[in-house]
């Protein structure tokens, strides 16, 4: 088993590297736990909240399979959290981030991860 911590979108997962197309630089990564929660709002505007779609990002689910680009994936090192534990950490973690600033983008985003937060059921 090949565990890599991988880059996705703007989360950070560590998972299973199940296979590797190398002509696509790309892997197949199954996920076995968050390291950083995927940001809020429109990828393409981002910190802006006037005349975009906000978008709710969810982290990718426990044993969700997802192709990853090859240049984002290193070897992982060391004890593989709980899927559940490691999530609560990454969202508390990027919460705590939002809220040292006042801004309509960190409001908003406080308020679209603490309804995932109910959902995630932590």
């Amino acid at each position: 088993m090949h565990i890599v911590q991988a880059v996705y979108k703007t989360g950070v997962y560590i998972g299973e590297c199940l296979e590797v197309l190398g002509d696509q630089n790309k892997a197949l990564v199954k996920v076995l736990a968050v390291k950083k929660h995927p940001q809020q709002g429109d990828l393409h505007h981002p910190k802006q909240t006037e005349n975009v779609f906000f978008h709710e990002r969810k982290a990718l689910a426990e044993y969700e399979k997802a192709w990853m680009p090859l240049a984002s994936l290193k070897n992982y090192e060391g004890e593989i959290p709980t899927y559940k534990d490691s999530l609560a950490v990454a969202l508390n973690s990027l919460l705590e981030k939002l809220q040292s600033e006042d801004t309509p983008f960190n409001q908003n985003s406080i308020k679209t991860l603490n309804e995932l937060k109910k959902e995630y059921h932590i």
